[in-house]
């Protein structure tokens, strides 16, 4: 007897990445690709009237004869300990690299915290210790902040959101239009580790090895770069500097490629990639340069003044295995390009979505 025809109904269809036509937020929203972009294009900025740079980490204010840089981020990453650090720690030095990003020095930071209840104290108490002694470490201060709490299952243990203030030199510029053709593209150390130790206590996985987390404040790696491209004749030589956290390094380039509309080519054998990440995204079917960080820098720099800058960032911890990883280019602007190790050319473009959810 035959079997009988099998009816499909495509409402039954479970697809791995979000529909672009949703008409509900999705967790792909909040994964810093495209769907982040088009969400912020089409729905914030619209409804606040605001000419704002989506792709600007932190807000420029003229004040008097000042410039200020604001920036604000929330913080859901689960588990709220991973190797080398905690959501408070991430919290800080986020908030602090994204006032880097835009040639700032921090002066204070604000915390507020959305607790669940049921929330263990010790557990608050641990990490409103280390956001402090992060603050100190960076030389800077919470001054402010807020605290709500919700029923259980209003939220996952604890959200924080912070926000900070810095003071951008005289004559810095810094922004992600500002990348030309010609600059090199420099990279401030090994990408990929947060996102694997994150993933590798999350998902409970044993890579042979402990990988922590690269969480570190990255303001004074910009000052020694500002202070060495002016000392080789040029304090404008660092044009853009970008973290590379959600969507990892490809996103952080190809927002850059498209803000000013200039062309980028990677060579992929030059990216400093850790032999551990590498293994964990081998196994776990992930693209190592898409993977996040937390205490890594993108710099595009003048050539003319490139090795100063440089020697500089390899002068720090936070620098120490800086590495030169590709140019920015006249030809297809608004695209970027890797070549392989095997000598072959792809074009990289962001996820849709997100490859490790809930990674800051």
């Amino acid at each position: 007897m035959p079997e009988p025809p099998v009816t499909v109904d495509p409402a039954d269809w479970v697809c791995p990445l979000p529909l672009r036509s949703t008409r509900r937020i999705v967790l792909g929203h909040g994964g810093g690709g495209v769907l982040s972009e088009e969400l912020i294009n089409n729905l914030f900025l619209p409804a606040f009237g605001t000419a704002s740079e989506t792709s600007r980490d932190s807000a420029l204010l003229d004040v008097g004869a000042s410039r200020i840089a604001l920036t604000t981020d929330s913080y859901v990453v689960q588990p709220l300990f991973f190797p080398g650090g905690n959501i408070g720690h991430l919290a800080v030095n986020g908030t602090i690299n994204d006032l880097a990003c835009s040639g700032a020095q921090p002066l204070a930071l604000t915390a507020g915290f959305i607790l669940e209840e049921g929330l263990e104290l010790d557990v608050l108490g641990i990490i409103a210790a280390t956001m402090g002694r992060a603050a100190v470490d960076a030389g800077t201060s919470i001054v402010t902040g807020d605290t709500k709490v919700v029923g259980k299952g209003g939220a996952d243990q604890l959200f924080i959101n912070t926000a900070g203030v810095g003071v951008v030199p005289a004559g810095v510029t810094i922004g992600p239009d500002r990348a030309r053709p010609g600059d090199v593209i420099i990279v401030s150390g090994p990408i990929g580790e947060h996102g694997v130790a994150i993933m590798s206590v999350r998902e409970g996985i044993d890579f042979g090895t402990v990988v922590t987390t690269d969480s570190a404040p990255l303001h004074r790696l910009v000052a020694a770069m500002l202070a060495a491209s002016a000392a080789d004749g040029d304090p404008g030589a660092v044009h853009t500097l970008r973290d590379p956290t959600r969507g990892g390094l490809l996103a952080a380039v190809v927002e850059i490629a498209r803000a000013a509309a200039v062309g980028i080519e990677l060579d992929e054998a030059a990216i400093p990639v850790p032999e551990t990440v590498a293994s964990a995204c081998s196994f776990l079917g992930l693209d190592p340069l898409q993977v996040a960080n937390e205490g890594k820098m993108v710099a595009f720099v003048d050539p003319d003044h490139s090795e100063a800058v440089l020697a500089a960032m390899r002068s720090l911890p936070e620098g120490a295995d800086a590495a030169v990883i590709g140019r920015a280019v006249a030809a297809h602007p608004g695209m970027a390009v890797a070549r392989t190790p095997f000598g072959t050319t792809r074009v990289v473009e962001r996820e849709l979505g997100e490859q490790l959810p809930r990674i800051c």
